[in-house]
């Protein structure tokens, strides 16, 4: 039962976010063109990666909404350095967390949190973009990126008929030309948010809200501060961080507490890149569009990241008498409940056509498989 409130909670909070994540990632694909996108973020080099984590850090994303959004940007011509570039500076920092930062933590962690968030993100950009380049000749392009041409097989009444139709590049899937007036484009991009990319994220992000809602719900209050300081206490804040569903600004005031219960200014700020950027569903969602041997550099870059500037604060904490003081208040709503509501009913139905779709998809071809196999 705490955990199904947990859950609850947990989605509620999430939705709204999610919901702009969606939308951003679809008015991405219609608005924005795949020559522009590959001629900016395209590239395996620093500068690319660099633009990409200062494009998503001042995002007002969190660790859910950027999951379709990065999707988005990977699909519409971005390189992996660049997509994980930005998937990790976008859900690490924003204007609004570090609004929430210097109001809750003052002036020094409002400062280091987004330099270091920016760092982080290069440099898991440049380790999976060296993947990237090593594979560059046998890696193939992601589903709905231009291509000149795409196997397209129609399974209708299980049988197999297989054409070659263009991909993007001013055509859809079914080889249509893509709506040129602004409404269509806006209907087309929701459409393609609501269906195909939800297909390929709802069930990651489920998973992710489910393992951040075991955490919340039996984990004991006191756990993360009983470590205070140190490596010891950095490592701690990695394991923990890593499960839980976190986004920055919500993660601050969390943050404010444990600085008040003992805990060091280094291993805080650990928690607040850590938390927002390694939860579950992100890294399913990396590990299915860019692969295993670049969630393994993902997860270098953030957490050797994050524990690298962990030392270094507190490091500066000591060595120059900085005064880090939390001030925890009363913590406000940031949207209606009215919004947060409808929000959530609207991302509980879209997830629930999501998964009918799905499941009338396999028994479509499990039908088919049979119905081969007699054939034979």
């Amino acid at each position: 039962m705490i955990f199904l409130e947990h859950f609850y909670v947990l989605f509620l909070e999430s939705a709204p976010w999610l919901l702009i994540g969606l939308v951003l990632a679809g008015m991405l694909k219609m608005f924005v063109s795949m020559s522009w996108m590959t001629a900016q973020l395209g590239g395996h080099d620093l500068k690319t990666t660099i633009k990409a984590a200062l494009f998503g850090a001042p995002l007002p994303l969190c660790s859910c909404g950027v999951i379709p959004a990065a999707v988005g940007l990977r699909r519409a011509g971005a390189s992996k350095a660049a997509t994980t570039s930005f998937l990790v500076s976008t859900p690490e920092t924003g204007v609004d967390s570090i609004s929430v930062s210097y109001v809750l933590l003052g002036p020094f962690m409002a400062i280091v949190r987004p330099i270091a968030a920016v760092c982080s993100a290069i440099i898991a950009g440049i380790l999976v973009g060296k993947d990237e380049v090593k594979d560059s000749q046998t890696t193939s392009i992601p589903k709905t990126c231009c291509s000149n041409q795409q196997q397209e097989t129609n399974t209708s009444g299980c049988s197999s008929n297989t054409k070659t139709t263009s991909s993007c590049c001013g055509q859809d899937h079914k080889g249509k030309q893509e709506p040129s007036s602004i409404v269509s484009k806006i209907r087309s991009g929701l459409v393609y948010s609501a269906t195909e990319l939800l297909d390929d994220t709802a069930l990651w992000l489920l998973i992710g809200l489910g393992f951040a809602a075991l955490v919340q719900a039996y984990l004991p209050d006191g756990f993360l501060a009983q470590w205070g300081n140190g490596l010891l206490a950095m490592l701690v804040m990695v394991i923990v961080s890593i499960p839980m569903y976190i986004c920055a600004t919500a993660s601050t005031p969390i943050a404010a507490g444990l600085l008040l219960a003992g805990v060091s200014p280094g291993a805080v700020l650990v928690f607040m890149m850590a938390g927002p950027a390694t939860n579950i569903a992100t890294l399913g969602v990396v590990s299915k569009e860019l692969g295993k041997r670049a969630l393994m550099g993902y997860l270098t870059g953030v957490l050797g990241g994050a524990l690298f500037f962990g030392y270094l604060v507190d490091l500066a904490v000591a060595q120059f008498n900085i005064q880090v003081m939390p001030q925890v208040g009363q913590e406000e709503t940031l949207l209606p409940t009215l919004v947060t509501l409808s929000a959530g009913a609207l991302l509980a139905l879209l997830i629930l056509l999501s998964l009918i779709r799905k499941m009338k998809n396999r028994i479509t071809d499990s039908d088919c498989h049979h119905a081969h196999g007699h054939n034979h």
